[in-house]
This record gives structure tokens, sequence and C-alpha cells, in this order.
């Protein structure tokens, strides 16, 4: 796939958030805007890599009551910082939410940048060796029809997700995951340099496949160095 002209370019010290699942997973995420918003801490650009939230859509307003400090903070950080966000399954249909911010549903994944040399693609990470099954669901999932279908309902369904979630072990670590990113790589052109995903929370660099560390998980991020992507502990961030 070839690279347009008008490619975005990743800066030097951009930062990258992945999986946070806010708000049952910790405050992390919360402090980490709080301390971009007052300049504690400097990032050029900042890229959400999906599942930032543990739920949230961009219809109806009841669901924004979960995480109505951490949205608030995003939507005034999003008015000074370039901010790219790529939706993950936890989190979609938010356009109407994040006006300031370039927002990148699951079927405009992966997204082609550049950083110095290197030809990039950004993903969540949910797009390919996912399976028919996952496919259905993810369609259903972001069916504004059955939204509306269930808007009666909306306050039960709402309430009973957030709950189950909030219990839902989400940290895990594959003992195959070197087979799993060379699978996805093979849906990836050649001349791409680094595949950089979130969703699996495994925090690894395979090759040129990166799988970000989930901050709920892991509670780190990553940063753009000279040398490619690095993992940082956000309290070496917090503390400055």
């Amino acid at each position: 796939m070839p690279m347009s002209h008008n490619i975005v370019e990743i800066k030097e010290g951009a930062l990258f958030i992945a999986d946070a699942h806010y708000p049952h997973h910790g405050r992390e995420f919360f402090e980490l805007l709080k301390a971009l918003e007052e300049d504690r801490i400097k990032v050029p650009q900042l890229f959400l890599m999906g599942d930032i939230f543990d739920l949230l859509f961009g219809y109806g307003e009841y669901i924004f009551n979960f995480s109505k400090d951490a949205i608030k903070l995003l939507q005034k950080l999003s008015k000074k910082l370039e901010i790219y966000y790529l939706e993950g399954n936890h989190d979609f249909h938010l356009k109407k939410i994040f006006k300031d911010i370039r927002v990148y549903p699951r079927e405009e994944q992966p997204i082609f940048m550049r950083y110095r040399d290197k030809e990039i693609a950004l993903s969540h990470g949910d797009r390919y060796e996912v399976g028919v099954g996952y496919n259905i669901y993810s369609f259903i999932l972001r069916n504004t029809y059955l939204v509306y279908i269930l808007k009666p309902w909306e306050r039960k369904v709402i309430d009973g997700q957030m709950k189950r979630l909030s219990l839902k072990n989400i940290c895990h670590k594959y003992t195959d995951f070197e087979d799993k990113a060379k699978k996805i790589l093979a849906h990836y052109p050649n001349h791409i340099d680094l595949v950089i995903e979130g969703h699996f929370h495994q925090g690894r660099k395979i090759g040129r496949y990166i799988s970000l560390p989930s901050l709920a998980c892991d509670k780190s991020v990553g940063v753009m160095r000279v040398d490619g992507i690095e993992f940082i502990d956000i309290k070496t961030l917090l503390v400055k």
C-alpha cells in the first residue's frame, strides 16, 4: 500500500496510551490527562490506541456519567494538543464526543504514518486474526439501529455491562504470542517498518511488531524515541 504525500509525521516524544479501561482499572489515565493539561508533562502528540474507556460510545448520554471527569478533561486538552484516537472494541462512535480529536473507527484502521525514515502502521489491534465470530460481534456492537431498539432498557443494559466489566480480569499474558504477531504481520505490506497495536495487553516487541503495554495492567505507556517506541512506567512521567 503506497504512502500518501500528505502522510502524518509522528514526532519524537509522542505519547502512546493503550487499553486504560477507564474508570475500572485505576486513575492513572485521568492523572496523565491532568498532567498534560497542566503542562507538567509536555508531549508533541498524543495517540490513544483504543479501549481507553472500559465502555464509551457516542450515542445517548447516560454512558457519559461513568467517565465524565476524563471525558471533559480530554475534550479540554484536545483544544491545545494534537490527538489521535484509534477506536477499540470498548470505545467507539466517538467523533461526536471528541470533535477536536482525529478519531479513527475500526473500519478505517490501520492508519499509516511516518517516523523519520520509517513507515508506521497503527491499529487498536482487533482488526486481523480475530475470527468470523468476532467480526460479527463487532458489527452488531456498533450497530446504531440496535441501540435505538434497546433505548427503553438503556440504563439497565449499561449498568449491567459496567458491573460485569468492573469485575472482569483483563490482564493475561499469551504463551504463544510470537505466533499471533507473525500472523497479524502477514496482513501488512512488507515495506511497513513498524506495526504498533494495542488490544492484547502484552507490552512486547517482536521484530517489527509492537504490542503496546496496557495502562490498566502494566501501568506503562509508550513514548516515541529516536530508535523506536520505549515503554515507560507512568510513575516516571507523573513525578516530573
